[in-house]
C-alpha cells in the first residue's frame, strides 16, 4: 500500500536534507566500533585465557552493562545536549577500553577483567539513537510544521546503516586480531571511537536543542514512563533475542555438521535479509499506520523464526535465514517511527537508547541461553530461543497494541513525559 513513484520519498531526498552529510559521515565511523567490542573482546580473552567460555562471559558482562547505562546516557544528551555527554563519554571509553586491554594482556584474573569490563560497555557511545534523533529534530513534528513523510524513510536508512556496520565491524576486528595482534581489534575500537565521536560531536548545528535542566513545576520524566516505548521496549528484546540466537546456533550448527566455514556464509544471508528489507521499506511511502506496519512484520518475523529448529541442511537453514533477516527490518523500522510520534522531542535521545538497548540486552540473554542449550542438546535446540522470545514479545504487542496509537489532539496528557505538540494519528 504506497504511493506512485513520481511521490515516493527516496534516499535521494533523504540525503538532500539540509545538514545531514554533516553528522552521517562523522556518525558511521562513530558508530562501527559498536560493532568491533564484543568481537574483539571475545577474541583477545580466548587468546589470553584459552578458554571461549571466559571469553563470551566477559563479552556478556560488557553488553549488559551497555543495555543498562545507555538510557541514562540518552537522558542526559536529551537534558544537557549531545556533545556534552558524548565527549566525556568516549574518553572514559577509550581509557576504559585500555585498561581491559591491559589486564588481558597481563593475564590478570577473570574477576579483574570482569570488572573493566563494566565501564567498558557502561560508556559505549549512544551514537545510533543521536542519529536518529537529529533526523527527527530535521524531519519531525515541530510547532507550525507537520512531520514530513520522510521520516520512515530515515528510520530505514538508519536499519540499513546499523545492519551494515554489524557487517563490517566484526570482519574488521577479526582482521586485526588474526593478521595484527590479538590486541588490535581493540585498539582499533577505541582509536575509532575517539576520533569519530569528537568529529561527530562537532556539529553542533544538526544537535537536537537540550531541553536543560528540570523544573519544580515541569519535572524531567524519564521516556520509560511512556506506555508505548514500554511496549517497544519488549518488543525490542524479542528482537534482541533472533540476534543472540542465531549468532550462537548458527556457530553451533556450523561445527556440528563438521563446516565451520560456512558459519560466515549463514550469518552473512541472514544479515543480507536484513539490509534488503530495510532499503526496500525506505523506498516506499506507507500509507497504512507505523503500529500495523508493526504488528504484521512481527506476526511474519515469529512465524518464520518458529520454523529454524527443525531446519537441518544448509540450502534450507540460509532460505529460512533469509526470510527471518527479511521480516526483522520493517519492525525495526516501525518500532523506531512509532518514537517520533509518542514521545516529545525533548525525550527521543533517551527513547531511542532504550530501544537500542533492549535490542542488547535481549541479545545477551539469548547468547547465553541459546549457548547452554546448543552445549546439553544441540544446536537445533539453540534456535529455540528465537522462537521463545519473538513469540512472549509478540503475545505483549498484540495485547498492548493500543498504548501504540498517538494520542489525538485536544486529549490531555494524564501521564508521560511534560507536554508536547498534538501530531496527527495516520
Amino acid at each position: 500500500m504506497a504511493s506512485t513513484v513520481s511521490d515516493r520519498p527516496g534516499y535521494g531526498q533523504l540525503l538532500r536534507t539540509p545538514g545531514a552529510w554533516t553528522f552521517l559521515l562523522p556518525g558511521f565511523a562513530a558508530r562501527q566500533p559498536f560493532a568491533m567490542l564484543t568481537i574483539g573482546i571475545v577474541l583477545l580473552v580466548q587468546h589470553t585465557t584459552g578458554s571461549y567460555g571466559s571469553a563470551g562471559a566477559v563479552a556478556a558482562v560488557s553488553g549488559v552493562s551497555m543495555a543498562l547505562f545507555a538510557p541514562q546516557s540518552g537522558r542526559l544528551a536529551d537534558r544537557f545536549g549531545q556533545r556534552a555527554v558524548l565527549v566525556p563519554g568516549v574518553l572514559v571509553h577509550g581509557a576504559a577500553v585500555g585498561t581491559l586491554t591491559a589486564l588481558a594482556l597481563a593475564d590478570a584474573p577473570l574477576w579483574a577483567l570482569f570488572l573493566a569490563a563494566v565501564p567498558t560497555g557502561a560508556s559505549i557511545p549512544q551514537v545510533g539513537p543521536m542519529v536518529r534523533a537529529r533526523w527527527a529534530a530535521l524531519l519531525g513534528a515541530a510547532p507550525g510544521r507537520p512531520a514530513s513523510p520522510l521520516m520512515s524513510t530515515a528510520a530505514a536508512f538508519e536499519s540499513v546503516t546499523d545492519e551494515f556496520t554489524f557487517v563490517i565491524g566484526p570482519v574488521l576486528a577479526t582482521a586485526l586480531c588474526t593478521g595484527v595482534h590479538p590486541a588490535a581489534g581493540l585498539v582499533a575500537e577505541a582509536a575509532l571511537t575517539l576520533l569519530g565521536g569528537v568529529l561527530f560531536a562537532a556539529q553542533r548545528s544538526t544537535q537536537p536543542a537540550p531541553n536543560g535542566a528540570a523544573t519544580a513545576s515541569e519535572p524531567h520524566r524519564s521516556a520509560l514512563t511512556v506506555p508505548g516505548v514500554q511496549v517497544l521496549a519488549i518488543t525490542f528484546l524479542g528482537i534482541g533475542s533472533v540476534f543472540g540466537g542465531m549468532q550462537v546456533s548458527l556457530t553451533a550448527f556450523s561445527e556440528e555438521i563438521g563446516r565451520p566455514g560456512v558459519n560466515g556464509l549463514l550469518y552473512g544471508v541472514f544479515a543480507a535479509g536484513n539490509m534488503l528489507a530495510g532499503i526496500a521499506c525506505g523506498a516506499v511511502a506507507w500509507k497504512i499506520s507505523p503500529r500495523r506496519r508493526l504488528v504484521v512484520g512481527y506476526v511474519a518475523l515469529t512465524l518464520t523464526a518458529s520454523g529454524l529448529w527443525a531446519v537441518h541442511s544448509v540450502p534450507l537453514l540460509a532460505g529460512l535465514g533469509l526470510l527471518v533477516g527479511l521480516c526483522i527490518a520493517p519492525a525495526l523500522i516501525s518500532g523506531y517511527t512509532l518514537v517520533e510520534a509518542l514521545v516529545p522531542a525533548s525525550a527521543r535521545t533517551e527513547a531511542f537508547t532504550w530501544l537500542t538497548g533492549a535490542v542488547a540486552l535481549g541479545q545477551a540473554a539469548a547468547v547465553t541461553v541459546a549457548g547452554q542449550l546448543a552445549d546439553a542438546h544441540g544446536a537445533s535446540t539453540g534456535f529455540v530461543v528465537p522462537l521463545a522470545g519473538t513469540a512472549l514479545a509478540l503475545v505483549t504487542l498484540l495485547a498492548l497494541r493500543s498504548r501504540l496509537t498517538p494520542r489525538a489532539p485536544g486529549r490531555t496528557v494524564a501521564r508521560g513525559i511534560g507536554h508536547r505538540e498534538p501530531v496527527t494519528v495516520d
